[in-house]
């Protein structure tokens, strides 16, 4: 927001111009006056001088009433007279009280007394005029400024047909007090009015609050209620000039700072595809303290109306809510005309957006796309990139070539179904530094049951006496474009890239084992254990939870009827497949991840421990006819593997694994079954293991 401007020193130098000049031009003649008595700097009368013939008791009553009713017409537009000087309140802006010559006839000093107040009301809101015209004082407090400048100068053309009586001789006291009774409540509540206004220092609106509360108080006085809310109209004219620009339009048209919603231009929309805790889409508009009373019940839809306009027009969508003589916002009067307009500035807006985020970019198309990869939906792509990238995935992380593997996901992709993808350009990859349970425990805003601190030393834990290498490390990612990264952020990429990377690992660990088991004879009972143990961790991971909870989502994200909501059906989902995916429930995915290890590792061991076998081809053999040299080798590796069954080492390591796998799995069930209590989902996982200890 630019600074206000400055007010012209011209207007605080010249006091004919702020209702001051009485006091300013008399300082100035004392000052003048070598060797007179100084003046106070308080206290002013017109007269100047001492002397018996400036007593006003020393007149007759009956000119004492006119030299009283000369200085009263002179008091009601804040002018000293003779005999009523004016005194200043220290330390009150803007207060002054009336005082007059105790000399006067007692009857007359009565009925005077009685009028001072009105000259006193007129004198605090002349000032509150005077003073909140000034730039810094905001638009509304100019509107209110203004709308008072005209009730005074209805009171001003009052007082000046009351002088004209006077010149002709028709005016007494009694009568001055009469005449001014009409204006003395109506006065008397704006003086009120500016002095609350004052000793707050309101702007904005709460001027805008203090108007209708005060409004409000004169309910049982319908001519001064009616004049405060015709205040109110007046003053609310310019924030409702505001208020259409935002709901119609999408602009922040606040040169000083008023309008309730601010604006954080420090915040840009690029942020969402690169900060995980980007706080754009809730704070780059958002309110402020001082809701006008009025708006408090639809100042989120007005925030939103305006965020969803920003967004198309940040799209160079030209989009304008249609006008009509209806939807102009004429005040905020008891028929709510102006809720029935931002509603339908929402709905508008709302709709606008939607279809454009479903029809120009595809948000549906880029969800299944998603879906496809992330979630591994699109099965022959993987199995065809494990197949070729199998080389590199091997490696450490740090020596891996992400630009190969890059260009081997381009391949797999071409080779394949995906291809059709129009979306899978979009789909990059990348290679973690970190285990899963690290990056885990590095999230601090996901939901987990479990202290960070303790999964990440369950990290290291781990029985993983060989070295990471890409297989734990290796992720997929996803090129997200404006605006559907309000929808799929940085964020909600990365929980798509947390069930990548369970997935994958499981499907690694599956294809190690049933490509690296043998058919020695424990072996082969616990291959097929561990087999059937992945495939059930995988069979649940897929149908149980991911394509249930997708399934949810397709049919919610159909009827949603906002951008806000989509958001919040998206989250919900990855929400929810992150704890089902027990991502959420360290406990357990500790476990999890220790079974998975100690598959690996058996399958990892037995390469080792029978060289001979070949683990470089895939499961799925070619039915060519098989050459004699490939039948030789056949047979060999069989007198190998008669021989292996034999080996001391090879039984006693495949026990080993055995017995760590089963009490493993044996430890794993009785969890479950409790926390299937708290969580039912956790049911059907649970027979899944218990199947396989059974079959054990």
């Amino acid at each position: 927001m630019d600074p206000a401007p400055a007010t012209p020193r011209w207007n605080l130098e010249r006091p004919y111009l702020t209702g001051r000049f009485h006091q300013e031009a008399k300082v100035a003649a004392a000052a003048q006056g070598a060797g007179s008595k100084p003046y106070s700097l308080d206290s002013f009368s017109r007269g100047g001088g001492g002397g018996a013939e400036s007593v006003i008791g020393s007149y007759a009553v009956s000119v004492q009433e006119l030299l009283v009713i000369d200085d009263l017409l002179s008091a009601l537009v804040g002018i000293e007279g003779r005999y009523i000087s004016i005194k200043r309140v220290r330390g009150k802006e803007g207060y002054v009280v009336f005082q007059i010559d105790s000399s006067m006839d007692l009857a007359l000093q009565e009925l005077t007394r009685r009028i001072f107040p009105l000259c006193e009301d007129f004198v605090l809101v002349y000032h509150f005029v005077e003073s909140r015209s000034h730039f810094k004082s905001g638009l509304v407090n100019h509107a209110l400024a203004a709308a008072l400048r005209a009730f005074l100068l209805d009171y001003q053309a009052m007082v000046a047909q009351l002088e004209h009586q006077f010149r002709l001789g028709r005016l007494s006291v009694q009568g001055l007090w009469f005449f001014c009774q009409r204006m003395m409540s109506s006065l008397n509540a704006l003086a009120v009015l500016v002095e609350k206004a004052i000793s707050n220092n309101t702007s904005g609106s709460a001027t805008l609050n203090l108007l209708q509360s005060q409004a409000k108080a004169m309910a049982g006085d319908s001519a001064v209620r009616s004049l405060l809310e015709k205040m109110t109209e007046c003053a609310s004219a310019a924030y409702l000039r505001m208020l259409e620009r935002w709901v119609y339009e999408g602009v922040i048209d606040d040169p000083y700072g008023e309008f309730f919603i601010a604006e954080n231009k420090s915040l840009q929309k690029e942020s969402l595809t690169q900060d995980y805790d980007a706080k754009y889409w809730q704070q780059r508009y958002s309110l402020k303290d001082g809701i006008p009373s009025f708006l408090t019940n639809v100042a989120a839809t007005i925030l939103t109306t305006g965020k969803y306009l920003n967004v198309m027009r940040e799209c160079e969508y030209t989009v304008q809510v249609p006008l009509s003589e209806s939807s102009k916002l004429m005040g905020f009067g008891s028929n709510h005309q102006y809720l029935e307009c931002i509603k339908s500035a929402y709905d508008f807006a709302s709709g606008e957006l939607l279809t454009l985020m479903k029809d120009k970019y595809d948000l549906i198309g880029k969800l299944r796309s998603l879906k496809r990869y992330l979630l591994l939906d699109q099965g022959d792509f993987l199995v065809h990139f494990m197949d070729i990238a199998r080389e590199e995935l091997t490696k450490k992380p740090e020596e891996i070539s992400v630009e190969k593997l890059q260009s081997l996901v381009d391949i797999a992709l071409r080779s394949t179904a995906a291809a059709s993808d129009p979306s899978h350009e979009d789909l990059t990859c990348c290679v973690e530094r970190s285990s899963l349970l690290k990056k885990l425990s590095t999230l601090k805003d996901l939901d987990c049951s479990y202290p960070s601190d303790k999964l990440a030393a369950a990290d290291v834990d781990q029985p993983m006496p060989l070295s990471v290498t890409g297989l734990e490390t290796f992720c997929l990612s996803y090129k997200v474009q404006w605006p559907l990264s309000l929808v799929i952020s940085r964020k909600a990429l990365t929980k798509y890239q947390l069930i990548f990377r369970l997935l994958f690992h499981c499907k690694h660990g599956f294809r190690s084992v049933k490509i690296l088991g043998t058919p020695v004879l424990r072996s082969s009972i616990l291959c097929r254990s561990m087999l059937k143990f992945v495939n059930s961790l995988l069979h649940y991971l897929t149908f149980e939870v991911l394509e249930p909870n997708w399934h949810l989502m397709h049919d919610r994200l159909q009827t949603a009827r906002s951008i806000d909501e989509v958001i919040q059906i998206h989250d919900f989902f990855l929400q929810k497949c992150l704890k089902e995916c027990l991502l959420l429930l360290p406990e357990l995915l500790v476990k999890i991840e220790k079974l998975k290890a100690l598959c690996l590792q058996y399958a990892t061991s037995i390469q080792l421990l029978i060289p001979s076998i070949d683990v470089a081809k895939p499961e799925n053999p070619s039915k060519s006819r098989m050459p004699r040299s490939k039948i030789k080798e056949t047979k060999n590796r069989g007198q190998q593997l008669k021989l292996a069954s034999e080996n001391v080492v090879m039984s006693e390591s495949i026990l080993k694994f055995e017995a760590e796998f089963n009490s493993e799995l044996q430890s794993l069930i009785p969890t479950l079954s409790n926390s299937s209590q708290a969580e039912p989902y956790l049911t059907h996982l649970g027979q899944c293991i218990l199947g396989v200890g059974v079959d054990q």
